[in-house]
Parts: structure tokens; C-alpha cells; sequence
């Protein structure tokens, strides 16, 4: 039997406005599944989710405790959900649930996978196998790492993350100019330097003692969901540990889909979702990437008063005029036709950028008309 646990609302806080395409009857939007992450998610429609991101376990196989140098035991990882009798009986768990993840993703969605040098190529390999197409390998450095209390190996500094489509030709989401507004406007690079959970948002017990060995950054989750989906998009989390992912999806608007099957961590997932502030709709505008830009021709301008019949158009250099006609055509010299075909032909060129080659004079000054162009994008 499937057990859904409502995460409820905190005192004037409400749900973000959910997008049309994003609605699903079919779906336990905004909810914790409680049960096994495989039976679960055969439950969920086919391809009905926009992303999936996925801290499976690590198989850490631990022997021992581990002790610090003077001598206290460190809060590992060793709980019962990240043991497996062999490496055999991970890949088949890893194996039935990358099937299911497969399954109920759209065609255009991705699936990220995090882990450790423990897990990660094995997921890898299974994900290859699984027909996904791997996009990136993304290695999150930390940059306030545990130290390797042993002094016998490296201090393992980094986890990776593999972002995969569906197929090779998939028209999946990426938020190029986000990203890259993200990184003080270069492009964002497959390194991210971020500390690991400490302080105020390590979620504690009711004893006050950590809650989840392996609780992720909100600056991770923040990033991974800037990058590949939008506003009213469906993630979904099977690992949904204490909540990170439905945290930062309702901060950013997504609708989210967690299971979990340990008791402890739903409770405190539910209580630290409840208390996430969603940004405001003007803080949620991101940057558009101009290939999915909405079409703007130049007689759009025309129509709506923006460059009304009768305006002169100049070059930067005021070599040459044109007047604009009704119908968003130009018209210079003897030649007529749109702000590219006639750029072209004054300048005996092959091909010219009407909208950064022809000007208007506005408030004394001449700005080129996609300048324009952009004032009406921004008022869509």
C-alpha cells in the first residue's frame, strides 16, 4: 500500500502557480512516497516527470569504525539502506531502478546521478547500458572537505554527477544564459567548487544529532534545477533523504515527486519543506537563451508603435538612410525589402544583421533597433 505524506503549508506561505503543462492528475505532486524507490515509481505514469535527480546509495562497504586522531568515532555513513551482500546485488538494484527512472521520463527530460568513487561508474556503465545519453560528468569539488583521518589515502575532496538524456537527439532543457549569468557571465564549467552541508542547514534530529549522513547542499540542488528545467516542471527524487530536492524545487517554483522509505527522514524532509520560502515571480525571471527566444520580425515593431511608418533609419556611421513602410519593410536608394535584404544591398554584401546595422535616433542619440527589439521581448 502507498503511503503519501502532504507536506503542509507554514503560515502564509503558499504553493508557487503551477504551469499548465506541468499539471497531472495522475501525479502525487508535492508529496513523500513512502516505500521502496522501485515499487514506488512503477506507480507513476510514463514518461510524466521533466527530471529526475537521483543520490542513490553508495555502497560505502565499510569495515570498522572510523576514528578520528584522537580517538572519536566519525558519524559515517553505515546505516543499514547503503549495505549490499555484493557488488552483484548493487548493479541489479541499480539496474530495475534506472529501468523505472527510464520509464517515467519524459523524452525530453534528463536524470541526474550522484555519487562516490564507490558507486559512480558502476552507475555509469548501467546508465550507458540502460540506453541514457551521458551530457556532462560534473564534478562537485568541496570546498570544506572531511579530512582523511587515516593519513593513509587522498582526502576525497569531490563526489561526481552524471547528467544524461534520454537518446543522443533529445531536446532536453538547458539554461545556457542562466548559467552562465549564474558565473558572472562566462560560461559555466563542468567543475563547481561548493562546501558541503554544514551549519544552520544541516538538519538535526530530535535529538538534536545529525539527521542524514549524506545530506546535499541546497547550492547544488539550486544549481542542477536553474539548469534543466522551469518554472512548473515535475522532479522527481527516489533517494529524497531529508528533502533537499522538494526544498529547492519550491524555493524555484518546480513541483517536485520525493520517496523515501525511512521514516526519520520524511519527517524531517516534510517539516523542512513546509518552511521553504518561494521566491517571488519577478525574482524567478532568469535569462533567456536566444535560441528559445519567442520570434520577434521587424514588423511586429511596426504594429505596435515602436517604430512607427515614416521613421528614418540610419547606419551607425549615418553612410545611409531608409525610410520604414507600413507593411515592415524599408525602403533606400531605389531598393526595398526587409531591414536585412536592403543592410546587404547598400553595403554589396551577402548578408547583413538588420538589427544591429540600422539605428534610430532616441533622445538624441541613435541606438540600434534591437534595442528595440529587446523592449518588446521584455514587455511579452
Amino acid at each position: 500500500m502507498t503511503i503519501i505524506v502532504p507536506v503542509s503549508e507554514s503560515p502564509g506561505r503558499s504553493r508557487p502557480r503551477t504551469s499548465p503543462r506541468a499539471v497531472g492528475r495522475d501525479l502525487p505532486l508535492d508529496e513523500i512516497l513512502v516505500g521502496d524507490c522501485i515499487a514506488q515509481m512503477a506507480k507513476l505514469p510514463a514518461k510524466s516527470v521533466d527530471m529526475i535527480f537521483a543520490d542513490p546509495p553508495y555502497n560505502l562497504q565499510l569495515g570498522g569504525d572510523l576514528m578520528r586522531p584522537e580517538g572519536s568515532k566519525v558519524d559515517a555513513c553505515d546505516d543499514d539502506w547503503d549495505k549490499f551482500d555484493s557488488l552483484a546485488a548493487y548493479d541489479d538494484f541499480t539496474r530495475e531502478w534506472l529501468a523505472e527512472a527510464r520509464r517515467i521520463l519524459k523524452d525530453n527530460g534528463t536524470i541526474w546521478v550522484i555519487g562516490s568513487y564507490h558507486n559512480i561508474y558502476r552507475c555509469g556503465a548501467l546508465l550507458q547500458d540502460a540506453d541514457f545519453w551521458i551530457l556532462n560528468d560534473i564534478v562537485w569539488r568541496k570546498a570544506n572537505p572531511m579530512p582523511n583521518f587515516r593519513g593513509t589515502r587522498f582526502t576525497n575532496a569531490h563526489e561526481t554527477l552524471l547528467w544524461c538524456a534520454k537518446d543522443e537527439k533529445a531536446r532536453y532543457t538547458f539554461n545556457y544564459q542562466a548559467m552562465k549569468a549564474l558565473n558572472d557571465d562566462l560560461q559555466m564549467r563542468s567543475d563547481w567548487v561548493l562546501p558541503i552541508c554544514s551549519g544552520s542547514e544541516r538538519c538535526k534530529d530530535d535529538k538534536g544529532d545529525k539527521a542524514h549522513p549524506t545530506q546535499k547542499p541546497e547550492a547544488l540542488l539550486y544549481r542542477i534545477l536553474l539548469a534543466c528545467t522551469k518554472p512548473g516542471d515535475v522532479v522527481l527524487d527516489p533517494f529524497f533523504g531529508t528533502g533537499t530536492t522538494g526544498a529547492v524545487a519550491r524555493r524555484l517554483g518546480r513541483r517536485w515527486i520525493g520517496i523515501e522509505r525511512e521514516p526519520a527522514y520524511i519527517k524531517v524532509a516534510a517539516r523542512r519543506i513546509a518552511e521553504a520560502l518561494p521566491l517571488d515571480e519577478s525574482s524567478m525571471t532568469t535569462m533567456i537563451d536566444k535560441r528559445s527566444a519567442p520570434r520577434v520580425a521587424f514588423g511586429l515593431l511596426v504594429e505596435s508603435g515602436l517604430v512607427p511608418p515614416g521613421t528614418v533609419l540610419t547606419d551607425a556611421k549615418r553612410r545611409w538612410s531608409a525610410s520604414v513602410r507600413a507593411d515592415g519593410s524599408i525602403e533606400a536608394e531605389g531598393t526595398a525589402g526587409s531591414i536585412h535584404k536592403v543592410g546587404a544591398a547598400l553595403q554589396g554584401a551577402p548578408s547583413c544583421n538588420g538589427w544591429t546595422f540600422w539605428h534610430v535616433e532616441i533622445g538624441g542619440r541613435l541606438q540600434p533597433v534591437d534595442t528595440l527589439r529587446q523592449q518588446h521581448l521584455a514587455s511579452l
